[in-house]
């Protein structure tokens, strides 16, 4: 713990003379950014030590390291989530205040790190914070994107994607790792030489474009146990920075042509893909730091062992989604032409080293990349997919003679791409989904084949979440609550937060809960008035959907029934309804057009029911801005209604519905994902449950028979909802939501009317909806499902299902690091 190893007194005289080297300041007369990067490094000082002690432990006790490959990691600000797991939130706070600094301010100051977008990423990173936690070797491996996916800003109500320059006031948490830089190559061709010493051809890579992949490292802190493990991004800079020669030659552009192909791969994440060049640049990217990862990792590993055909006895690439797959293919290469293994050897480290998480059914994520573009781009790496792909169809063949749909639907080339879910299930030695309806929804629909031919190889890694973060730092008046009910042992053991179900039935300890939720409703309300400009009445049911925006997820069938509800009060001003505050917040993909009218479609509605004296506040409509960790734990404590409302079947597990769930908020959904196992553990009268079940939709989608236009002629109430689409309610623009009215009853723009069941689903959300408003009214009824959703949270800790994933597929061993170790030093 941080108070043990220095007193505040020296605290308090680190941040000023931080202050005064960093600045040429005195304390007082500092900015709060430039106190919080002083403060931030009088914290990482600390960390360090721990971080040196804990590299000596490894060194040490020479532990099997996962590295955890994601194209994403949505990490959250670093600064209050470090103190709390060094255990000196509380000490730091009181020594600031005694110089006049409020931690909140200076926490405030902090950027999100712009490593991630969604659920991918923030998944990856509560991953590093339990395997630091718990005590595991591990690394987290991606990109140090200098601008992530982009800043949403809402101008007019339309999402604007702009820079997110979280790097311009330098970041303290990281730290520049020269020394382990490597080389990434790209294009060229391939040279075969016949190797008389070895009977056998060497493939030589010529004539390619060398970038520099250089190493960044970020402390993952683990809870009070003097863990700390490394985040490791790659920045990317040229080989040659500079041409002097074409500067001399007037030639300006060329001179530092190099460095900027260097800065396209780490500019952006997910650039847009609808063009070749595009498409061309994700693929450098996965490549990109795929190859530098695995670089570093056998350079670690051959330090401290001889033997490269047993680095699967101390290594460890888990590929989080298709980004990384590649890794299947760069491990081959370099254990074979850097390494000199033959082909068998190479393909049995490879296939003991390599495992895969699939996260999407959706069919348009699971890359696939066009042959022309692959082998140009990485001839060498194509060639050995090639082969893996020759390899594995004679395997198909051999066990379905005749066959050949089986290789249609299962070979890794084909009609001229390379599907790189196919590669990674085929060579990894474990393939997981991520909840149990998605996991077997996978082995019996979408990855059927695969599960026929290797059944071994599947298993489900239900998701979970870090409650440090999401309980214990982002809301800590509830935190402290719990633990004067029940101890701290939930922090680092969530199944004991289950205690809390004998306060479900007394009144003083439910009234608490409500106080507590009622004052973090307050503090989100002055941020939305802050932000948004909307007064919002924290007495109203605050009913939040929080998420990246997607068809499937269905933020359009909340905005609709929100439609619905206006129509209602309009048409019926005496009616009984509790007030509601619909909170939205989600990014759309900068070239998804219809997941960006909806975002319009939200505001516009806003605009007029805010607006309309009428409905004398009892609806309101508010999108939050630029939704990011940051504010998102803010919103997780103040929410009453979890809307978690995508067509069945398409969710592959979801996280934010753990994170209301742990908050005390009562889900409102379909039987999807994740939620699946929430509605059992809370249990089904604790939850709001409405719609179609994936087995139905999945037979609508075999084999037809739904139909929107039949819904839309003979509910009169839905009808007028799409009309106001287009007949000038919220837009003048009469044509402005035109394709998304068109989206639910035509083929105009899409292959099937109502892809995701939205009307079909109406009505049974209406229900719901109306359920919730029914129960929220009843107070006492109300407090007992928000306590009981927080006690029955227990399962949903991402400690437990990294303690899975090392008991199932990683066999990792604990390391515990002490503070004698540093004595050693």
């Amino acid at each position: 713990m941080i108070d043990k190893q220095f007193d505040k007194e020296t605290f308090k005289k680190s941040v000023k003379d931080n202050v005064k080297l960093l600045y040429r300041r005195k304390l007082e007369e500092a900015t709060q950014e430039q106190l919080f990067q002083a403060v931030s490094y009088t914290v990482k000082d600390v960390i360090i030590d721990n971080w040196l002690d804990t590299q000596n432990a490894y060194e040490k006790q020479d532990p099997k390291i996962v590295y955890y490959m994601s194209m994403e990691f949505l990490m959250g600000r670093a600064l209050g989530n470090n103190l709390l797991n060094l255990g000196a939130y509380g000490e730091v706070k009181e020594a600031l205040e005694e110089l006049g600094i409020d931690i909140n301010a200076l926490e405030d100051q902090e950027p999100d790190p712009a490593l991630g977008n969604g659920g991918l990423g923030r998944l990856a990173a509560c991953f590093l914070d339990s395997l630091a936690t718990l005590g595991y070797s591990a690394y987290g491996c991606g990109i140090r994107y200098r601008y992530g996916m982009f800043k949403q800003e809402i101008r007019d109500g339309y999402q604007v994607e702009v820079p997110d320059a979280w790097l311009e006031e330098g970041y303290p948490f990281e730290l520049r790792r020269p020394e382990y830089a490597k080389e990434v190559h790209f294009g060229g061709y391939v040279r075969v030489e016949y190797d008389q010493a070895t009977g056998q051809n060497k493939f030589i890579h010529e004539g390619y474009q060398a970038v520099k992949a250089i190493p960044y490292d970020m402390p993952i802190v683990g809870y009070e146990n003097n863990v700390v493990n490394t985040l490791r991004i790659w920045d990317a800079a040229a080989i040659e920075e500079f041409g002097f020669d074409s500067f001399d030659k007037g030639d300006y552009k060329k001179a530092v042509e190099q460095e900027n192909l260097a800065k396209d791969i780490v500019n952006v994440l997910y650039p847009n893909d609808n063009k070749m060049s595009g498409k061309e640049l994700r693929l450098k990217q996965q490549y990109f730091f795929v190859s530098a990862s695995i670089q570093a990792a056998i350079e670690k590993y051959k330090k401290t062992h001889n033997d490269i055909k047993k680095l699967h006895e101390k290594v460890v690439f888990q590929m989080n989604d298709t980004h990384p797959t590649m890794a299947v293919a760069e491990l081959m290469r370099l254990l074979m032409d850097q390494e000199g293994l033959g082909w068998d050897d190479a393909w049995a480290v490879t296939t003991k080293c390599v495992a895969y998480t699939n996260h999407t059914i959706m069919a348009e994520a699971l890359e696939k990349w066009p042959i022309e573009l692959f082998s140009r781009l990485l001839p060498r790496v194509y060639q050995i997919i090639e082969e893996i792909n020759r390899r594995f169809i004679i395997e198909v063949q051999n066990k379905y003679p005749g066959n050949y749909e089986k290789i249609k639907k299962m070979a890794i080339i084909y009609d001229g791409q390379v599907k790189m879910a196919h590669l990674a299930i085929v060579a990894g030695f474990s393939v997981n989904g991520v909840a149990r309806l998605h996991t077997e929804i996978l082995k019996n629909q979408e990855l059927k084949d695969f599960y026929e031919m290797m059944p071994e190889k599947f298993n489900n890694k239900t998701n979970g979440i870090t409650q440090r973060r999401f309980l214990l730092h982002g809301n800590q008046n509830l935190a402290a609550w719990i633990t004067d009910h029940i101890g701290p042992d939930w922090i680092t053991d969530l199944s004991q937060i289950g205690k809390l179900k004998v306060y479900a039935d007394d009144e003083k300890a439910l009234q608490e809960f409500m106080n507590i939720k009622f004052q973090n409703k307050q503090r989100l309300a002055k941020y939305i008035l802050e932000h948004n400009g909307v007064e919002v009445d924290p007495h109203s049911i605050f009913d939040v959907q929080v998420k990246r925006l997607h068809e499937y997820k269905r933020q359009l069938l909340n905005i609709l029934h929100v439609i619905y509800l206006y129509n209602q009060i309009k048409l019926h001003p005496e009616m009984d309804f509790y007030p509601r505050t619909f909170i939205f917040g989600a990014k759309a993909s900068a070239a998804y057009e219809r997941a960006k009218k909806i975002i319009k479609l939200i505001n516009c509605v806003g605009d007029v029911v805010n607006n309309d004296p009428a409905i004398n506040g009892k609806i309101k409509v508010v999108f939050i801005e630029n939704y990011r960790v940051s504010n998102a734990e803010m919103i997780f404590a103040a929410a009453d209604v979890s809307e978690q409302i995508s067509t069945a079947s398409k969710e592959a597990s979801g996280t934010g519905n753990m994170k209301f769930m742990l908050n005390g908020a009562p889900t409102l959904g379909t039987m999807d994902g994740a939620n699946v196992e929430i509605v059992e553990e809370v249990g089904q009268e604790n939850a709001f449950i409405f719609g179609m079940s994936a087995d139905q939709i999945i037979n609508y989608e075999n084999h037809g028979g739904y139909d929107p236009d039949f819904i839309y002629n003979t509910d009169a109430e839905i009808r007028q909802v799409l009309m106001q689409l287009i007949n000038g309610t919220f837009s003048s623009d009469t044509e402005l939501f035109r394709d998304i009215y068109d989206s639910l009853l035509n083929t105009k723009n899409c292959s099937r009317a109502d892809q995701y069941f939205i009307l079909g689903d109406f009505r049974s959300y209406a229900e719901a909806q109306k359920r919730v408003e029914a129960a929220y009214k009843d107070e006492k009824k109300w407090a007992k499902m928000a306590l009981l959703n927080t006690a029955c949270s227990g399962k949903f800790s991402s400690d437990r299902t990294i303690q899975e994933y090392v008991d199932d597929i990683w066999h990792l061993d604990k390391v515990t690091v002490t503070k004698s170790e540093a004595a050693e030093k």
